[in-house]
C-alpha cells in the first residue's frame, strides 16, 4: 500500500439521495444502514448533509438524522457536512450540536457550510435570501462564541448545554470559503476532487492564510469527491451514471430528479445538450478497478496535500455503493489506522499523525502547496 495513502484519513459523507422506485423515508434508513457498513470498515467518520425543497435529496434535517446515525453506530464519528448557517440561528446550531455531544461525547463533529436555499422559493420559505449567505464569517464567530462561552451579543443568555463542551468544528468551503476558514483558525473541508486546479488554488489561500487558534494549531484539509470502485473500469463507471444523469437533467429542466437506475439512463435517447452536460458529469471523477483507483487517489493527495479524503459517492445501485466502499476500505485499509488526537479521537491540526506527516511530505514535494 502506498505511505501516501497509508497516512491519510478516509471518511463517508451520504447525501441521502432518493432513487426511483424507493421513497424519501427509505433514503434516509439506506443513510443510516451505509453508516453502520461504513464503522464496520473502518472509516474514519460518516456525514450527512443538509439540503430544502430538493425532489431527489431527503436529508433536510442533517442534526436529526446525525443524532440517528450516531444512535445506531459506537465508534465512528459522525457529523454534518454541513449544517447551512445563513438558514438558522447560531444559538439554535449551537444547542443541537451540544445536545449530540452530550448524548454521544466524543464522536461529533459540526461542519457548517455557507450556502442558503436551492432556489428563490425555497429561500423565501426559508425566511433568508442569497445576501445571508454573506453574512457566513459572523454567524460563524457567534456560533463558535456560544460553545466557546466568550459571545457577547446576548448578555446572560447561555447555549445549554453547548456552552464548554469540546465540539470540533469544521468549514465547508468552495473559493472565498477558504479564506473564512484560514481567519477561523478551522479545518477546511473543500471539493470536489475533478476541479483540481480550483481546489488547489483554494488550498493554496487557505493554508497561506491560516490564522492558528485553539481549535487548530495548523491548517487541515478535507477534501471531497467522488470515488468508485469496482471490479472493472467499466463497471466502475457505471456506478457514476446515475448522478451524472440527475445533474444534466436538472440543468435541462429545473428539476433534480431521484436516482434512475444505470441501464435506463442508458437507454435513452438523450439531446445534444443533455448528453453534453451528461458526459461532462462522468468526467474527473475517482474510479476504476482497486489498482487504478490507487494511483488516482495517491495523485491526488499528493497535489492537494490533503490530511482526509471524504468519500461523496451517490448511486442508484446501492449494493454497487457498498463493494465500493469495501473494495476502497481494502485500498486505505482505515482499519489499521489509530484514530488518535484530540478530544476523544477527533483529529485537530495540531494532534493529527496524519497531519504531521502531510507537513513534511509537502514541504519535501511541493504537493499541496503551488
Amino acid at each position: 500500500m502506498s505511505s501516501v495513502i497509508a497516512s491519510t484519513r478516509f471518511s463517508v459523507l451520504d447525501r441521502s439521495r432518493t432513487r426511483e422506485g424507493h421513497d424519501a423515508p427509505r433514503a434516509l434508513r439506506d443513510t443510516v444502514d451505509l453508516a453502520r457498513e461504513a464503522e464496520s470498515l473502518g472509516f474514519h467518520r460518516f456525514w450527512v448533509s443538509e439540503h430544502h425543497g430538493v425532489p431527489g435529496v431527503a436529508g433536510s434535517a442533517p442534526t436529526v438524522l446525525a443524532a440517528a446515525v450516531a444512535a445506531a453506530t459506537s465508534t465512528i464519528r459522525v457529523g454534518t457536512g454541513g449544517v447551512m448557517l445563513p438558514n438558522h440561528r447560531p444559538l439554535v446550531v449551537a444547542e443541537q450540536f451540544g445536545v449530540l455531544a452530550s448524548l454521544f461525547p466524543g464522536r461529533i463533529d459540526m461542519g457548517l457550510g455557507r450556502s442558503v436555499g436551492f432556489t428563490d422559493g425555497v429561500r423565501r420559505a426559508l425566511g433568508h435570501g442569497k445576501e445571508d449567505a454573506e453574512d457566513f464569517p459572523g454567524r460563524l464567530t457567534e456560533l463558535l462564541g456560544w460553545i466557546d462561552g466568550t459571545q457577547q451579543a446576548h448578555p446572560g443568555v447561555h447555549a445549554r448545554p453547548a456552552e464548554g463542551l469540546r465540539i470540533p468544528a469544521y468549514v465547508l468551503a468552495i473559493g472565498e470559503g477558504a479564506s473564512v476558514a484560514a481567519a477561523a483558525g478551522l479545518p477546511l473541508v473543500i471539493g470536489d476532487l475533478r476541479g483540481r486546479e480550483k481546489v488547489l488554488r483554494a488550498v493554496e489561500v487557505y493554508r497561506r492564510d491560516f490564522r492558528p487558534s485553539a481549535r487548530a494549531e495548523r491548517p487541515e484539509v478535507i477534501v471531497a469527491g467522488t470515488v468508485a470502485v469496482a471490479g472493472t473500469e467499466e463497471a466502475a463507471r457505471r456506478l457514476l451514471v446515475p448522478e451524472a444523469w440527475a445533474m444534466a437533467y436538472s440543468r435541462t429542466h429545473g428539476d433534480f430528479p431521484p436516482l434512475a437506475p444505470a441501464g435506463r439512463i442508458e437507454a435513452l435517447a438523450m439531446t445534444a445538450k443533455e448528453r453534453t452536460l451528461y458526459e461532462r458529469g462522468l468526467d474527473g471523477h475517482i474510479h476504476g478497478t482497486e489498482d487504478q483507483v490507487a494511483g488516482q487517489l495517491e495523485r491526488a493527495i499528493e497535489e492537494t496535500g490533503a490530511d482526509e479524503v471524504l468519500v461523496t459517492t451517490s448511486t442508484y445501485d446501492r449494493a454497487g455503493l457498498v463493494d465500493s466502499l469495501r473494495r476502497l476500505a481494502r485500498i486505505a485499509r482505515p482499519r489499521d489506522r489509530p484514530t488518535g488526537g484530540l478530544h476523544g479521537g477527533a483529529p485537530t491540526s495540531g494532534s493529527s499523525p496524519a497531519s504531521g506527516r502531510r507537513g513534511s511530505r509537502t514541504a519535501e514535494s511541493g504537493a499541496g502547496t503551488p
